[in-house]
């Protein structure tokens, strides 16, 4: 049995299941990732709960595996060498779970870039805005009086939109086949109608190649599974 006694974050969140890849996330876009990713491998996984709206992403324990202090992070106690692995950054983690099981990232070196080139468009890009979008249109910065900073975000939110539905022309995914691409960025679209309400402001249904790309991932059962988890308490 994997020995996870030496990550302070066990502490807090102890492993029932220590033998199987330990999640710290929140069923937030940027946490649904890994979730979904981990659905879809079919890895064996515990996934716990790190409340964000009570900042327990800054909590020592959670910052112990994580110095940024955001979701998600992971500990496989199966790590390359066997020895157990933190790994932080969702896009990092996507990648390390793509190689770990060969699953979802091409081996083919043309696309397999391709394919990392359209993750860090997502997570360069796409999450930062989206979010800010988020921010601004749900969040605390509904309020603002200024209003600028929120038209900043609508017109890049369209501009990042439009370079995806041109990506997509033709298209079933952003690349060639399923893959970490369509994983990272399904979650951040998806928000933005269902988490922000963005859809009338951005006029999403004129993006009729990402709409049909949002369909065709929501309709996964890893990504509805993964899209709920971790639990929020009821």
């Amino acid at each position: 049995m994997p020995d996870l006694s030496t990550f302070p974050i066990t502490q807090r969140w102890p492993a029932l299941h220590p033998d199987r890849l330990q999640l710290y996330a929140a069923p937030t876009p940027n946490g649904v990732k890994v979730s979904i990713m981990l659905e879809e491998t079919g890895l064996a996984y515990e996934p716990h709960l790190v409340d964000i709206s009570n900042n327990e992403s800054k909590d020592p324990a959670f910052v112990s595996l994580n110095p940024n202090g955001r979701i998600p992070a992971i500990i496989d106690p199966a790590g390359p060498d066997g020895n157990p692995i933190a790994i932080w950054e969702s896009g990092a983690i996507l990648l390390y779970l793509a190689d770990k099981t060969g699953q979802l990232n091409s081996s083919a070196p043309a696309q397999r870039y391709e394919t990392l080139a359209w993750v860090f468009f997502q997570v360069s890009g796409v999450g930062p805005t989206f979010g800010q979008l988020g921010f601004f249109l749900k969040f605390v910065g509904k309020d603002y009086e200024d209003k600028r900073p929120r038209q900043r975000f609508i017109d890049e939110s369209k501009r990042l939109l439009g370079v995806l539905d041109r990506q997509l022309e033709g298209r079933e995914w952003l690349v060639d086949d399923y893959s970490i691409a369509d994983i990272a960025t399904l979650g951040w679209v998806n928000a933005l109608a269902e988490v922000y309400a963005a859809g009338d402001i951005l006029g999403l249904g004129e993006y009729s190649n990402v709409q049909t790309w949002l369909r065709r991932g929501l309709a996964r059962p890893a990504v509805q599974r993964g899209l709920r988890i971790p639990a929020r308490p009821a």
